[in-house]
């Protein structure tokens, strides 16, 4: 009898000890591959955890709000636009709106300085008749000079207008950003592979986006920045490339930089609207005015084609 007692509890003792051992080993091999990727800046594969639902967020997470300007006329009546309808939208409920930053990658302090929170960095040596590569470079100064409080930082323009609240799309390590459907990397394989090799994986982790908006964690652009302007200048110095990307060509070196470093985003489409394609606001947070609005004398928008002028 005590035999069988014996023969029993021993049984017992292996049964637990396995089933211990393998939830333990199971936690630590999750532990391991979790803190792998947050250390790397990459994301899993596994599509679901990109869906925002599953990465909801119990506390606010502010963004600090940061466009790149020049000290011309049109883009300080831009920027004084832009920040209205900044402060307009930060109060509202639903917000998570941080502090706000003007870059100004013109050298030198304007007359706007004292009616707009403005950082002042240096334009490139050379921009090669393009002012939008100072941009990367500009973030590149921000983020090594400035103070920023807050974890995360929305890239945005002079010519965007909020016209609702904005949340903070983000979800941890995952920035979100706005889809493009001008951004082609799968159309100009070619020409990408010289940036992002194959051993980086297919093109589809390049995605369809520029830097703005963007809202991403401060620590991840800390990193992607200077790719993304190493990247920006050899595209410019690149005739292929230059031919081909033209006046989004900083917009494929974000998204080729972000890849570089294993970052994929959330793509919102309710990010921005841009007319006159989209003719309705609905629950779409930014207006970008880039388009030409241009009309003819029946008011039919022209779409960049041709133009009638009244005499």
């Amino acid at each position: 009898m005590a035999r069988k007692n014996f023969s029993y509890s021993s049984t017992l003792l292996i049964f637990l000890l396995t089933v211990g051992s393998f939830f333990a080993t199971y936690n630590l091999i999750t532990m391991a591959i979790h803190n792998k990727m947050l250390n790397s800046g990459g994301l899993s594969n596994d599509p679901e955890f990109m869906m925002p639902d599953n990465m909801e967020r119990s506390t606010k997470a502010l963004f600090h709000v940061a466009l790149t300007a020049v000290a011309h006329p049109y883009s300080q009546w831009q920027s004084r636009i832009m920040y209205y309808w900044y402060k307009r939208m930060k109060s509202m409920a639903g917000s998570e709106m941080g502090s706000f930053t003007r870059i100004l990658h013109s050298g030198q302090p304007d007359n706007l300085m004292d009616e707009i929170p403005t950082f002042v960095v240096d334009p490139l040596p050379d921009d090669r008749g393009y002012i939008v590569l100072n941009r990367p470079w500009a973030f590149v100064q921000w983020l090594k000079r400035a103070t920023i409080e807050e974890e995360y930082i929305m890239m945005a323009e002079p010519d965007h207008i909020f016209i609702n609240p904005l949340p903070n799309l983000a979800r941890g390590i995952v920035p979100a950003g706005f889809p493009f459907n001008y951004i082609l990397p799968s159309e100009y394989e070619e020409i990408i592979r010289k940036y992002f090799p194959k051993e980086n994986g297919p093109i589809t982790n390049i995605d369809p986006i520029g830097n703005s908006p963007v809202i991403i964690r401060k620590d991840l652009l800390e990193k992607i920045a200077p790719t993304w302007m190493n990247v920006s200048i050899r595209m410019k110095d690149d005739p292929e490339a230059d031919k081909a990307f033209g006046w989004v060509l900083e917009m494929y070196a974000y998204a080729v930089a972000s890849a570089l470093h294993g970052v994929k985003h959330i793509l919102r489409e309710d990010f921005m609207l841009q007319p006159p394609w989209d003719t309705e606001t609905g629950k779409r947070f930014i207006i970008h005015y880039t388009f030409g609005c241009d009309y003819n004398m029946k008011v039919i928008c022209l779409l960049l084609s041709s133009y009638q002028w009244r005499t």
